[in-house]
């Protein structure tokens, strides 16, 4: 029997996550030689070539991206493992990674995060990104789930798994001084400044599609991805804010902001989006299947 040199399989796994052997060699603080050795090895012992060895970096070949998907779950759970012998907690936790755009709600977030803890001991990781980046880590398996407020369109949608969380009505939430323009509204928004979402949401264009069809012209004075940062603006005076409704009912709650209007027919929706693997994380299908959320 051939066995396993997991320290050959490791110094590929850093390669290929971080794309070169120089970025590897950095982050290993080994030398360059060294890790082409073992990773040569790794293949003289499994009969493939893991990368195409072109002049502009490394590609995984079909069988290296077999290799990464098998060593990706091996040193995860090797640091389950170590997590919990140093917790003395004596219980396997299975690892759920989740990954959330900038623009999703944090309350959203939370609540998968509380969904996840109900099902079952688990260690959780959020990382926080752009849709580009967190639909490719999914697809490395490198993330088990992603939140997002639109559906996947890199790459083969037989690729994903989407689901349809919710559809939030926007509305347009101001401080008291712009409260006149409840009266006549949408038309009251004719030439008035505006915190918007950057052009890099869905968001962003089905508004711009509503002035357009509405014949209104509106003044952008800041431009914004993050939510938090709308609303503080928002709240400084120093424009209007289009928000899902349930997050601008905090702020009116609060008695920071008040409700101009609902954009009739402009929503945000928000999607949980998996990747079929081969090895399917336990807590992550059934949020998958199961996960509701309560705005």
């Amino acid at each position: 029997m051939t066995w396993l040199n997991y320290h050959h399989l490791y110094y590929f796994w850093i390669t290929a996550q971080e794309g070169s052997i120089s970025s590897a060699s950095r982050k290993l603080r080994v030398g360059q030689p060294t890790i082409s050795t073992q990773i040569k090895n790794l293949e003289e012992t499994l009969n493939q070539n893991l990368f195409n060895r072109k002049s502009r970096g490394l590609h995984l070949t079909e069988a290296g991206k077999v290799v990464l998907d098998y060593a990706h779950q091996i040193f995860t759970l090797g640091n389950e493992l170590m997590e919990v012998i140093k917790d003395e907690t004596f219980s396997k936790r299975t690892h759920v990674q989740f990954g959330a755009l900038d623009s999703v709600p944090k309350s959203l977030v939370q609540s998968l995060i509380h969904s996840a803890q109900k099902i079952a001991p688990c260690a959780i990781t959020v990382l926080e990104g752009g849709g580009d980046y967190l639909f490719r880590e999914l697809l490395a398996h490198r993330i088990d789930l992603v939140i997002s407020n639109f559906p996947p369109t890199i790459g083969d949608s037989r690729q994903y798994f989407s689901r349809l969380l919710a559809k939030i009505p926007i509305a347009v939430f101001s401080t008291k001084k712009f409260r006149h323009l409840k009266q006549k509204f949408p038309k009251s928004l004719q030439d008035q400044p505006f915190i918007m979402p950057s052009f890099h949401s869905k968001l962003r264009h089905d508004l711009n599609h509503f002035f357009q069809s509405n014949k209104t012209t509106v003044d952008v004075v800041i431009e914004t991805q993050d939510t938090s940062i709308q609303k503080l603006l928002g709240n400084e005076g120093m424009g209007l804010v289009p928000l899902p409704d349930f997050a601008g009912k905090e702020l009116v709650k609060e008695g920071k902001l008040i409700k101009i209007g609902t954009l009739r027919g402009v929503t945000e929706d928000f999607w949980l989006v998996s990747s079929p693997r081969k090895f399917s994380n336990p807590i992550a299908e059934t949020l998958m299947k199961n996960f509701e959320w309560k705005t």
